[in-house]
């Protein structure tokens, strides 16, 4: 495999024209600004673009090296943000081949890696927003990359990719603009929220909603709620990894003497490797951002958001525009379950979608899509390159 991308650097665009940005769910922020990075060269005819959303703890920062996040810096921005969560993927030679395409990848809008989010200054006071930072959905995220793109000067991408949640995104990108895109590749990713992932959703939420240090969201002047994040990591790292892979890494974990609490104390190898997966987390993300993200992720409902009668007529609009899908499952995946992948797929050929449904066969669980590139990278390669 060819070398990567290197050294990169995060870019910053104000969205919205001058123009207050939005909410679905009601509020509206000021000339927000959207971080992102970029990995190859635009063509002339600017018909080479791949937008590529991150999944829920990611950034901006998919491939390459970036040991700061510009001049805007986070103090989430930790060393282990510094090598792009996809790195992997993106490259020379790759599976998004910077030597044929442009790839776009941005923060969230809501996050806490450069896109104006809770832990952003507000203009009018100049404090955080804290828990005034509106409640943020999939489809706001989607309107927010779409005006980056309108300030990128491109009007119709190559692609949309988007693992995990950023495949709730996609989906929505696909749906929302059908018009500005040709092929749809969700990795790993649902239809809609499950009942089991809203439950571990909303575990998640009253972890952190629950740690005195909270204050309802207003804690920027005082001590952050690192235990209700911890607490929150936790639960969601289980669903992320097989169950296997957390016995085998876990073996090399020594129990910490810290790890005491008031009355009970952790003894056992894997309650030590928990705790620490937690624990690390803390320093590079936001609670703020984390329940919004959260929050996003429970409520997603693809027909409403895309203001469709039902998934047939949400997926007319691909069938009307000849988009063309890939979709992946994989088979250990305990966080979006293979049967989701399947609904999808039956919903896109209702709709008279060409669709291709990819089960990789994996022992490393969700995490998957993060680890092994060589699973996933010709059924990609090959579809990318077919369009050109």
């Amino acid at each position: 495999m060819k070398n990567g991308i290197g050294e990169i650097q995060t870019q910053f665009q104000v969205i919205g024209n001058g123009e207050p940005f939005r909410f679905a769910a009601g509020g509206e922020i000021a000339a927000p600004t959207i971080s992102y990075e970029t990995y190859g060269s635009l063509n002339a005819e600017k018909s080479n673009a791949i937008l590529l959303f991150h999944a829920l703890s990611g950034s901006q920062h998919a491939a390459g090296y970036n040991p700061g996040d510009g001049d805007k810096p986070s103090p989430c921005w930790t060393e282990e943000c510094h090598t792009g969560w996809w790195d992997a993927f993106i490259g020379p030679g790759r599976a998004l081949d910077t030597d044929r395409f442009f790839v776009i990848c941005a923060n969230y809008l809501g996050g806490c890696y450069g896109s104006t989010g809770p832990a952003s200054p507000d203009p009018a006071t100049g404090k955080p927003y804290g828990p005034a930072f509106p409640h943020v959905g999939i489809r706001d995220v989607v309107r927010s990359q779409a005006m980056l793109l309108d300030a990128l000067g491109i009007g119709r991408l190559h692609a949309v990719i988007g693992p995990s949640t950023g495949g709730l995104a996609c989906l929505n990108f696909a749906t929302t603009f059908p018009e500005r895109v040709r092929f749809v590749v969700p990795v790993a990713t649902g239809i809609r929220t499950t009942v089991l992932n809203r439950i571990i959703l909303l575990e998640q939420i009253l972890a952190i909603e629950n740690d005195p240090h909270f204050r309802g969201g207003d804690y920027y002047d005082g001590p952050a709620p690192q235990l209700g994040l911890t607490l929150a990591r936790m639960i969601s790292h289980k669903c992320f990894v097989h169950l296997d892979a957390i016995e085998r890494r876990a073996r090399r974990d020594v129990v910490q003497p810290e790890d005491h609490f008031t009355w009970y104390s952790v003894a056992d190898q894997v309650e030590s490797y928990m705790l620490h997966q937690g624990k690390k987390f803390v320093s590079r993300f936001d609670a703020n951002t984390y329940l919004r993200i959260c929050e996003m992720w429970s409520r997603f409902d693809p027909v409403r958001e895309g203001d469709a009668e039902d998934l047939t007529d949400l997926f007319s609009r691909s069938a009307e525009h000849g988009h063309r899908y890939l979709v992946f499952s994989i088979d250990e995946d305990y966080c979006f379950y293979p049967e989701e992948q399947a609904a999808l797929v039956r919903a896109l050929k209702r709709a008279g979608v060409s669709a291709m449904h990819i089960t990789v066969h994996s022992d490393k669980g969700h995490d998957s899509f993060l680890l092994e590139p060589e699973l996933y990278t010709p059924h990609i390669d090959h579809l990318l390159k077919s369009g050109l």
